[in-house]
């Protein structure tokens, strides 16, 4: 018989851990299985253009720490909805994933193992739908997927958000000045929450939790009144005020989500500067991409070793239209059905974390200090 051939893609933004799964899965599916493993380049772009690479001990070697993904990622392709040029030179949005099931067929692939997070995993159910075998595995860093506690990157992210706190404390504290670090996590707060409280932050502002500016002026006026001349604020990148509307950075007309969040940092150091008059300086800090570059954390390196080990796991059991999934410690799946459509895993303003945080003296902008 044949060896069965199995591919692997990456979609959506990268994350740290992508390629610790790649290594796991690639290693496991050779050693164990004695399966073929190919890697399609740049997401589902490369599975319409039959763009693959081979993967074997030698190509992954070395790769388990290493941020980014070897295979490449876009987060702007959707086969069921891609843009063409038809025959006048115009560009169409059309249905082309029957081209990539060709291809898939072409090259003898039988199973897809599709990487990504909400809209990446949304196309590998509906391939799932179409007949193709699919196995899921979720990343983002923003930590917001319904379906599993944790997903690889956001502990990476978090670490180098505590890490940027770290080094802005010293020069907020020997300048007196009000320093506002925006974080990434678009409508979910739990990089900043998680970043914030490690990186002992005086405020957390998130998506979940809107905030008054004139109760943010009054923390910064109490902590100056006890001694502490300076504040350190970190704000979710999706962080809005009562009543108010989110930041929008831009609008990337040709991507499936094109919404992008940002700029909350430089309009709220502006505001606090007006309110606060000459007591102190405000500066922004963006952190941007930064989270979700650089070395992979341990943490993420264990978890996405056990992704890409369940995955070689459900491949051979031929549990396919699942997704891997890490639930009360324990790797496990679930449907790619019960997947999408779930909704997103939002920070809860009475989570045991955000409570904690308020007992000690952490401020979240939606409470007048008395």
């Amino acid at each position: 018989m044949a060896k069965k051939k199995i591919a692997i893609l990456t979609g959506g933004g990268d994350a740290p851990g992508l390629n610790a799964v790649i290594y796991a899965l690639t290693k496991i599916c050779i050693l164990k299985y004695d399966y073929e493993v190919v890697g399609y380049k740049f997401g589902y772009r490369g599975l319409y253009n039959n763009d693959f690479v081979k993967l074997d001990l030698k190509s992954v070697g070395g790769i388990l720490h290493k941020g980014g993904t070897i295979l490449y990622s876009s987060n702007k392709d959707n086969l069921f909805d891609y843009t063409v040029t038809d025959e006048n030179g115009n560009k169409v949005k059309k249905d082309v994933s029957a081209v990539a099931i060709e291809n898939l067929k072409k090259e003898g692939v039988d199973t897809l193992v599709v990487l990504g997070g909400d809209g990446t995993l949304t196309s590998a159910r509906d391939f799932a739908r179409a007949g193709v075998n699919v196995i899921g595995v979720p990343k983002t860093i923003d930590n917001d997927l319904m379906s599993t506690d944790k997903t690889f990157g956001f502990d990476t992210a978090i670490n180098v958000v505590a890490e940027a706190l770290g080094r802005i404390h010293t020069t907020a504290e020997s300048h007196h000045r009000v320093i506002v670090v925006e974080v990434m996590g678009r409508n979910a707060g739990w990089i900043a929450l998680y970043g914030g409280i490690a990186g002992s932050a005086d405020v957390i502002l998130l998506p979940e939790i809107p905030f008054s500016l004139d109760a943010v002026v009054k923390k910064i006026k109490e902590r100056d009144a006890s001694g502490r001349m300076f504040t350190i604020i970190v704000v979710s990148e999706g962080a809005k005020e009562i009543g108010g509307e989110v930041t929008v950075g831009k609008i990337v007309k040709d991507s499936p989500d094109p919404i992008r969040l940002g700029g909350i940092a430089n309009k709220l150091s502006y505001q606090l500067e007006d309110l606060i008059g000459e007591e102190h300086e405000v500066r922004p800090v963006v952190l941007g991409h930064t989270q979700r570059g650089g070395e992979t954390s341990p943490y993420d390196r264990i978890l996405s070793t056990r992704y890409g080990a369940y995955a070689a796991k459900l491949i051979a059991d031929e549990e396919f239209g699942n997704m891997v999934c890490l639930r009360n410690g324990v790797i496990g799946h679930v449907a790619l059905e019960e997947v999408i459509g779930g909704g997103q895993k939002l920070v809860d303003p009475e989570d045991e974390l955000v409570l904690m945080a308020k007992d000690m003296g952490i401020f979240f902008g939606d409470e007048e200090l008395k």
